[in-house]
């Protein structure tokens, strides 16, 4: 069973980050910070992420399930998502995400997490401007270890956030941290981000792995020498396939985002299970996945 640990879902862009507009245009583009461009593949005309369509991406592929992140960029997604747990409950576990940029964030978090709706809180920590380790952001994390909700953290690339993350994650060994963007990998640095998984409640993701190695594009073989030199480090009982859908798929196909760790010679067999879906499912507590036949291609 496949499980895509890292993936985002929108009705429409229409959003402000830093000062910039982040707004839907037209076939699948945006503003983004400045300028227009190919957010969603071109197909995609009305600029609608759903999960619909994630989901006719997902039977294709062969993905039984998937965790629903959240972004500044996309616009706080919190309605949506929670139709979209409602809806497909054995499909989808979603994260909710308060407005951190506000100062009563902390009351629209509770909200969220006293909803039981979301099975989990999203961080972009990479666009936070407060420390991860303020007093109420650790009150957040208090209710969300007594609720058992994991967190979803992706850090800055310059690693000053390292210590505040250490900070949380023995504070609070029992709730279950996802560290993203497989620790910013293709920036300096990167391995103390993975090596934050030595703690028995984090494990690390690969989201966006195919955006940080797009110079060098399929089959991404520093993608898969970094999940080898990952795992070396914290143990492959630690690491999770991410895809960050759906940006990635407007350079690949949703099942080129990881039939390229299958088809790896690095990995054994019980690594790539491990990694691309045994690993996701006992952290995020999924049950009863759906098993998807392969569906051939009228070209074959």
């Amino acid at each position: 069973m496949i499980i895509d640990a890292h993936t985002h879902l929108w009705l429409t862009q229409d959003t402000v980050v830093d000062g910039q507009p982040i707004k839907t245009t037209t076939r699948g583009r945006s503003i983004f910070f400045g300028e227009e461009v190919q957010m969603l593949p071109p197909f995609m005309i009305e600029g609608k992420n759903t999960a619909e369509i994630f989901l006719a991406n997902m039977d294709y592929a062969q993905v039984s399930a998937a965790v629903v992140v959240q972004e500044f960029i996309d616009g706080l997604q919190n309605d949506y998502l929670a139709e979209v747990a409602k809806q497909y409950p054995t499909r989808f576990k979603v994260c909710g995400m308060p407005d951190f940029r506000k100062d009563d964030f902390l009351a629209h978090a509770i909200q969220l997490i006293e909803s039981g709706i979301y099975s989990g809180i999203a961080i972009p920590g990479h666009r936070l401007q407060r420390p991860l380790n303020d007093p109420e952001m650790m009150q957040m994390y208090a209710r969300m270890q007594e609720k058992d909700l994991f967190l979803s953290l992706c850090l800055h690339d310059d690693n000053h956030q390292i210590g505040e993350a250490e900070d949380i994650i023995t504070q609070f060994p029992n709730l279950r941290i996802a560290i993203g963007h497989f620790g910013m990998v293709t920036t300096e640095g990167w391995m103390k981000q993975i090596r934050l998984a030595r703690h028995k409640n984090v494990m690390v993701e690969s989201g966006g792995i195919t955006w940080l190695f797009n110079s060098e594009f399929y089959p991404y073989v520093g993608a898969i020498r970094a999940i080898r030199e990952a795992a070396n480090e914290v143990g492959m009982e630690k690491l999770m396939w991410g895809s960050d859908y759906p940006r990635t798929i407007t350079a690949i196909t949703y099942r080129m985002s990881y039939d390229f760790v299958q088809k790896s010679t690095l990995l054994t067999e019980e690594e790539k299970q491990m990694f691309l879906g045994g690993n996701a499912e006992r952290f995020y507590g999924f049950k009863d996945l759906v098993s998807l036949p392969y569906i051939k291609n009228m070209s074959e």
